[in-house]
Formats: structure tokens, C-alpha cells, sequence
């Protein structure tokens, strides 16, 4: 028997290089149609719940308030340390000095919720992750908090980085920064199924990394071949094979953190 399944994930490089063997058909008994769609996109579609995805990938910040539907997978986790968001603006200042409007890849972002427990009081200005960088480096905002391929090219567009808000999480928490995790429907049967079949196709990009290089390239924002490398290399780690204990952890006092700063409701159970 062959599951079929509409399976929402981003067009960045380490979901695309993640999912590239699933979308294939190069998994025996699974077909993933994918629909492809920015985290805060994803985020929205899984919260709104009116067409639901049986399986998608959803930002931290975004499962805390899907959790009563969907349940986080040990697989394919954005998950680690030195990944975190980035504040950056066109002058060196520190953490506790931002002012004013800052731009924010949107509200169920896991930068988001970062920024709201760690952070000053901010006028956050809401917008696509891609439209941050040039929006700091015009002076439409006054700082910016990145994600994604705006770590590794924000110094060409002039800009300083003020804060590295994962390494502010590590410290604080002892915890690697959980960004995103894949999730399925709570009524999906077939959970456990697609969790080997998404293992399965992360080996095989392992094993194979020029495999998928044309697929990733297709579909990033950010096409330079280093770039998406260096994407895949920092995001794409252990933590996106088996979240295993600490990565449970690290989602578990996320989620808790929040529940405390009233930013999420209490989620009793994240997983399947």
C-alpha cells in the first residue's frame, strides 16, 4: 500500500535538501506532493486549520499554538546550536538598546517569540523574511531580525549584527535553539510511516548531496551555491535525524517559556 500525502515545507535549502528523495519517489511506498510555502505561510495554514496538511513543517513558536492538532515528529527537525536568528541594523549597538520598529519574519515565527522573551520593548513590523534585509539597509525599520540566508549575506547589505538571539538562548537555557519541526495531524495513523520515509530521504541526501543540488537551487531565495551549502551544513544535523532527549527538551522549555510570557497556551504534550 502506497501513502499518499500533501506535505507542506519550505522552499529552503534544508527542507528542500531534506525532502528532495521523498518528492522524487525515490521512498518505496510513499508519494509526497509537496506544497511549498514560507515557515510564517505554514504557520498560518496549520493554525487557521480550514485545509489542514496532514503533515507540515511548522516553526516552534507556530506548533505551540497548532499543538491541540498536530504533534511534532522526531525527524526533520530545524534544531541546534549556532543557528538562531539574528538582530541586525545599520549601526553597532547592543541587545538591551533596540528601539523603535523592528522587522520580524512574522508573528508565529520562532524569531518571534525570541525576540518577545529576550528582547526590549519593540514595535515589531511584520513582514516576508526576504524583504528584511533591504528594509533595514533603507531605513524603513530600525533593525531587523533574520532568519534562514540572511545570517550569511547581511554584511552585503551594509549592515551589523546587534544580537545572535539563539546564543542568548543557549546561554540562558543551557539548550540547543529548536526553530522548526516537522508535524503531523494527531489522527494520522500513518505518523511513524512518513517519520522512516522522511529519515530515509535525509540519508539519502547525505549520501548523495549533488543529488538535490539542482532541486535547492531552484527554490531558494538565495541561489549562490556556497550560500545553500553552508544552509544545509549549519540546519541540516543530528538534532534533524532523531530529536532524541535534548532535543525534546529544547522544544518542551521553548514551548514553557512561552506559555510563561503569555505568547503560547500551555501545551501538555508536543509529540505523537
Amino acid at each position: 500500500m502506497v501513502m499518499d500525502l500533501e506535505v507542506g515545507f519550505s522552499p529552503c535549502p534544508n527542507d528542500t535538501f531534506m525532502f528532495h528523495a521523498l518528492v522524487e519517489g525515490l521512498v518505496p511506498g510513499l508519494v509526497v506532493r509537496p506544497w511549498l510555502a514560507d515557515i510564517e505561510a505554514l504557520n498560518e495554514r496549520a493554525i487557521a486549520g480550514a485545509e489542514p496538511l496532514k503533515i507540515t513543517k511548522l516553526s516552534v513558536h507556530g506548533l505551540g499554538h497548532a499543538a491541540g492538532r498536530y504533534a511534532a515528529l522526531q525527524v526533520g527537525a530545524a534544531l541546534g546550536r549556532g543557528v538562531g536568528p539574528l538582530i541586525v541594523a545599520r549601526e553597532k549597538r547592543e541587545l538591551n538598546e533596540v528601539r523603535g520598529r523592528v522587522a520580524i519574519p512574522g508573528p508565529y515565527t520562532t524569531a518571534h517569540l525570541l525576540m518577545r522573551i529576550f528582547g526590549p520593548a519593540i514595535e515589531p513590523v511584520f513582514m516576508r523574511f526576504e524583504r528584511i534585509l533591504p528594509a533595514v539597509a533603507a531605513g524603513e525599520v530600525d533593525a531587523g531580525v533574520i532568519i534562514h540566508e540572511g545570517r550569511f549575506v547581511y554584511g552585503g547589505f551594509g549592515l551589523e549584527m546587534v544580537a545572535d538571539l539563539g546564543a542568548v538562548w543557549e546561554a540562558d537555557s543551557g539548550l540547543p535553539l529548536p526553530l522548526g519541526v516537522i508535524a503531523a495531524e494527531r489522527s494520522l495513523a500513518a505518523a511513524t510511516l512518513f517519520e522512516a520515509g522522511l529519515r530515509a530521504s535525509l540519508e539519502m541526501a547525505w549520501q548523495d548531496p549533488q543529488a538535490s543540488a539542482a532541486y535547492v537551487r531552484e527554490r531558494a531565495q538565495e541561489i549562490d551555491p556556497e550560500v545553500c551549502r553552508r544552509h544545509i551544513a549549519l540546519y541540516v544535523n543530528e538534532f534533524s535525524r532523531e530529536l532524541g532527549a535534548e532535543g525534546r527538551a529544547a522544544v518542551e522549555t521553548l514551548l514553557a517559556r512561552g506559555a510563561a510570557i503569555g505568547m503560547l497556551p500551555d501545551v501538555a504534550n508536543p509529540w505523537l
